[in-house]
């Protein structure tokens, strides 16, 4: 596996002026990653985002480090003000984002869920049909770039790994897969290690993340956490230092003959360098373990 780190990883830097997103790429490959993913790009004044992207990707050229993925959002029910066309062909120019960065994979979300006004059944099983066509349009288009499309683990409405797999399976197509992010199922109160074993025949890239994890019978821990779907509490952690069974998961995948890659999502409340950098090792660490 190579292992990797995501842009998001350095958001909080990139928004308090304390680097610039181009210059993520050189931090990343001082910090000593194989790769990099970017994830929904933050465009600086005065360009446009295929500009940027190519500018993107001649900086990881120049660094000699690949970007692995890029990752944006999508909603194929609410987005573009409900219209799926519209949605699809918006998903599809940032397909086009993808072909300028060099990616040979791209993540969108499906949906965040039902929009309020909507009259009718709102269970999942309800929007599958409609999620899928969406995903299918996007991965049709995308596979004549030879750019492999997924969807991850995230937004609580198709989370649990059992809708992710009905989602795949509705879409039905080869270019079509699965970013696993290990630590996203607590969000949604599904243990990792379960989730990532039965996703793992669809898994095209992997996310390492951890989190902290206390009951939602405990009082409120403060600032910097938030509740998953169930009422538990998460908050952000260093990759080794939580809740989330990290090793377990990559011996999952290094059990299924996964080779992608491996990138890290830090969003904890340390010092983001540090952070980052401890990560790694003991991502690193876990990885020759598993």
């Amino acid at each position: 596996m190579k292992i990797g780190v995501s842009s998001y990883s350095y958001s909080r830097l990139v928004k308090s002026g304390a680097l610039k997103q181009i210059e993520v790429i050189a931090k990343a490959k001082e910090q000593g990653f194989d790769v990099i993913e970017f994830s929904t790009i933050a465009v600086p004044e005065g360009k446009t985002l295929p500009a940027f992207a190519a500018e993107l990707r001649k900086e990881a050229e120049r660094c000699g480090l690949p970007i692995a993925n890029y990752t944006i959002g999508a909603d194929f029910l609410g987005g573009s003000a409900g219209d799926l066309k519209a949605e699809i062909e918006r998903v599809k120019r940032e397909v086009d984002v993808a072909e300028i960065l060099g990616v040979p994979g791209m993540r969108h979300d499906a949906t965040g869920g039902w929009p309020e006004n909507h009259a009718g059944a709102k269970s999942f099983e309800a929007a599958v049909p409609r999620l899928a066509e969406g995903c299918r349009a996007v991965t049709e288009y995308a596979a004549a770039k030879k750019i492999k499309t997924m969807v991850e683990n995230h937004g609580r409405f198709c989370q649990d790994s059992e809708r992710v797999e009905k989602l795949v399976c509705a879409v039905d197509h080869p270019n079509f897969g699965v970013l696993i992010d290990m630590g996203n199922f607590a969000c949604v109160d599904e243990p990792s290690g379960l989730a990532v074993g039965r996703l793992l025949r669809y898994a095209f890239h992997a996310h390492a993340k951890d989190f902290h994890i206390r009951s939602g019978m405990l009082p409120v821990p403060g600032e910097g956490w938030f509740q998953s779907r169930g009422g538990n509490f998460l908050r952000g952690a260093i990759i080794g230092q939580g809740d989330i069974p990290v090793l377990q998961c990559i011996r999952l995948l290094k059990g299924a003959k996964y080779d992608g890659v491996l990138s890290i999502e830090f969003e904890g409340m340390e010092d983001v360098l540090t952070g980052i950098r401890i990560g790694r090792d003991n991502l690193k660490r876990l990885h020759d373990l598993a």
